[in-house]
């Protein structure tokens, strides 16, 4: 299942990218700590089972602290944590808890009753999303003011591009709004959450419409459910485990490779690898075994499981997530892994299959 994780890890990794772009843009120095909470998991009802949440859940948690994925929070935090908090979440109502009062005003004022001093999300659309922002929410801002927290208006149907910025203007009316040392608006005491057909695509589009209207992307939180912990499978990012060396029954060794000549991008290394790299900063590379460089290099791959977890080698997930941070910026995205030595290795051995 390492494809699993590793796809949603970067996703997320790739989304988080997305909007540092528009904190860089519109959001103060003073609060770019905001950027860690602005992608939310809302993807654990999706699951098919609890092992999947946890998998795909944690991966997620090693880029933003945001999640509703309850059970990738736990064993983040007190399996690979040592008992510290790695996920969050807020009080946040859903359909069926507006739908259950005799009115959607109702059940703003009784949420903002109970949570009005924090921070807490309202889902907006359950009747008419524009009645919703227009009469609703003007009926209750002197109740959420008194309480003085910060409310998260989420719509929840509709363009999403087209709702976010609907939120946004209705929170601007009714709540007004400062200019940051950007030039940027920020909604006093209120934000919008989009987490209907939330992809990195749409997160893109949201962003550069934010921005467009004069908006700080501060004001806009993200939550992605089945576009994080399901729409990704093994060809996202072309996983595949392949036999690369084989000792036959008589002790004769040979490299093995696959390639198909009707799909390169299909082809397998060949013979025993070796995982190198110079520095945390600089990216692994596989080398043949037999061709590893003598100096300059470490081993980049250590044994952590054998049977059973090998104590003191599992890193903390606070350690990991700091190394991410590092190694993400220093190392350029989309290098090529494989050594000089190696792709030699590889032409040598499709020439001779194809000869």
């Amino acid at each position: 299942m390492v494809w699993y994780p590793s796809c949603v890890a970067t996703l997320s990794r790739y989304t988080k990218d997305a909007i540092a772009g528009g904190f860089a843009t519109s959001v103060d120095d003073e609060a770019a700590f905001l950027l860690g909470s602005r992608l939310h998991d809302f993807g654990f009802r999706g699951c098919t089972c609890v092992e999947q949440s946890v998998l795909g859940g944690t991966a997620h948690l090693l880029n933003f602290e945001g999640s509703d994925t309850m059970s990738a929070s736990y064993h983040a935090q007190y399996h690979l944590n040592g008992g510290r908090p790695v996920g969050s979440s807020i009080p946040a109502t859903e359909h069926s808890v507006m739908t259950a009062w005799p009115s959607e005003r109702e059940a703003m004022l009784n949420e903002i009753e109970h949570y009005g001093d924090g921070l807490y999300a309202c889902v907006m659309d359950s009747y008419d999303y524009d009645n919703a922002l227009d009469v609703v929410l003007p009926q209750v801002a002197e109740a959420k003011k008194a309480k003085g927290g910060i409310i998260i208006l989420r719509p929840d149907s509709g363009d999403p591009v087209e709702q976010v910025l609907k939120g946004l203007k209705a929170a601007d009316k009714v709540f007004g709004h400062d200019v940051n040392k950007k030039g940027y608006k920020v909604i006093r005491q209120a934000a919008v959450i989009q987490g209907d057909g939330i992809n990195y695509d749409t997160v893109k589009a949201i962003i550069a419409a934010v921005l467009k209207e004069q908006y700080s992307v501060q004001n806009v939180a993200f939550g992605m459910g089945g576009g994080l912990l399901q729409k990704v499978n093994r060809d996202t990012m072309s996983f595949a485990t392949k036999l690369s060396h084989i000792v036959y029954e008589d002790g004769t060794p040979r490299d093995v490779m696959k390639t198909p000549k009707t799909d390169t991008g299909k082809i397998s290394l060949p013979g025993k690898l070796a995982v190198l790299r110079k520095s945390e900063d600089v990216a692994p590379e596989v080398f043949p075994e037999e061709e590893s460089p003598a100096s300059g290099y470490s081993n980049a791959m250590r044994v952590v499981y054998n049977r059973q977890p090998v104590p003191g080698v599992f890193d903390s997930f606070d350690d990991i997530k700091a190394r991410l941070e590092r190694q993400w910026k220093a190392i350029p995205a989309n290098g090529k892994p494989i050594s000089a030595a190696l792709d030699a290795k590889c032409k040598r051995i499709i020439a001779q299959n194809r000869a």
